[in-house]
């Protein structure tokens, strides 16, 4: 059993070394120079001014008194 565990160990320091090797990267990681940095893409909230775009198209779609002007008076306050 000792020498189980013994061997276990060693493996367990081989594929951390060999691990360390493959990743190191040896100064190459730096951070983004300006037009790197200008040149990638992130996504933005997608929802921010959905409640607008209801309110101003798909409400009128079938009648004008879906909502009465209480409702329309709420909508407009949570915007």
């Amino acid at each position: 059993m000792k020498e189980l565990c013994e061997y276990s160990k060693q493996q367990k320091k081989l594929r951390a070394a060999e691990h360390r090797r493959k990743h190191a990267h040896e100064g190459l990681c730096r951070g983004l120079t300006y037009v790197e940095y200008t040149n990638v893409v992130h996504k933005q909230k997608s929802s921010f001014s959905k409640a607008r775009k209801f309110t101003h198209n798909k409400m009128w779609r079938e009648t004008h008194k879906k909502f009465d002007t209480k409702q329309l008076n709420i909508i407009k306050k949570c915007i």
